[in-house]
């Protein structure tokens, strides 16, 4: 039997981003644009930088996650279905060496833009970046609109076979702190993400403890925060008085780079499907790159920057877990 329905397959190998959710000590999902992959055992698995495992900490204590593939862009793929995961998250961090081999062999193959035209010197001086945990999703549910319809209702399939692996063991030691600081001021960015990207996706914790994400219709600011309107084939249970996450994110059909804003906060009112959004807090997120050549140069210029407040962090991560700072190979 497979995994999962055989016609969403070429979503989950070609789509470049999906949104993955975790869930926070305090029972608020967390929402980031990341790059999927197929595992060998069809697990739909996602990375997150040895320096910043955030992600991966979240997913270890809270396995239950849920992964939305929304964005065709860049993709190719003709039936470009709305994709909603429910899964079991697994953290492999037990082999540092293997996750980077795997990371930029896999990389170079789905978004080869991204490493095009830099040295290897250069690729190789981003250890940082290229250094990987993975988080290995086992699908529990999914649900699909079909060539993205979302007023329609979802088709729905359960996994007869839940569950997952145990996660490799957390590391000695106390886990690093963030390594930006959150923006103070979120008012200004809202406007920005609101004129330049897109429609956001509102992420929820469902009753069963998953996470729930769907992609709005429709987004404007109040005072508070956002005004949204949520498309008719909504899960009902999204459409709650409960903390949520707002997240906004593009990136060119070409992945060259990605931005994106993150917004934390609580659905205050609900009326049918429009949703009163109130921020508590701006998120860090992670964009860099972009389209075009002067675009790619601050991108490199973003990560040289990083690097020289990461490297040794990266050194203290690889040694909490007994091992070396893996080379960077690239084939």
């Amino acid at each position: 039997m497979s995994a999962y329905p055989t016609e969403l397959t070429p979503i989950f190998q070609q789509y470049i981003t999906c949104e993955y959710a975790s869930i926070t000590k305090m029972e608020t999902p967390i929402t980031m644009p990341v790059t999927p992959y197929v595992g060998a055992n069809g697990t739909l698995d996602v990375s997150t930088g040895l320096v910043y495992p955030a992600k991966a900490e979240r997913a270890r204590r809270n396995p239950k996650v849920a992964q939305l593939f929304s964005d065709p862009r860049g993709s190719g793929v003709k039936a470009a279905h709305t994709v909603l995961v429910m899964g079991d998250a697994c953290v492999r961090d037990r082999d540092l060496q293997a996750n980077t081999d795997r990371y930029i062999r896999e990389s170079m193959r789905k978004i080869p833009d991204m490493m095009h035209g830099f040295p290897h010197f250069l690729v190789k001086m981003q250890a940082w970046y290229w250094v990987r945990i993975w988080i290995e999703v086992t699908p529990r549910k999914i649900m699909w609109w079909r060539d993205g319809n979302l007023d329609s209702a979802p088709e729905v399939w359960i996994n007869p076979n839940a569950g997952a692996p145990a996660s490799d063991p957390s590391p000695a030691g106390m886990p690093p702190k963030p390594w930006k600081e959150s923006p103070q001021e979120w008012r200004t960015g809202a406007s920005r993400a609101v004129r330049t990207m897109g429609k956001p996706v509102l992420t929820v914790i469902g009753a069963d403890g998953y996470p729930l994400l769907l992609r709005a219709t429709q987004v404007g600011l109040t005072p508070e925060g956002f005004a949204l309107d949520m498309p008719a084939g909504t899960p009902p249970d999204m459409l709650r008085e409960t903390p949520a996450c707002l997240t906004f994110h593009q990136h060119p059909d070409r992945f060259t780079g990605q931005e994106n804003m993150l917004f934390i906060g609580r659905i205050t009112r609900t009326d049918g499907t429009h949703v009163q959004f109130q921020v508590e807090r701006r998120a860090v997120d992670w964009s860099g790159g972009g389209a075009g050549r002067f675009a790619k140069v601050f991108g490199t210029l973003s990560f040289l920057n990083a690097g020289f407040r990461l490297t040794s962090r990266l050194r203290r991560e690889a040694e909490r877990r007994g091992q070396s700072v893996p080379k960077i190979q690239i084939p």
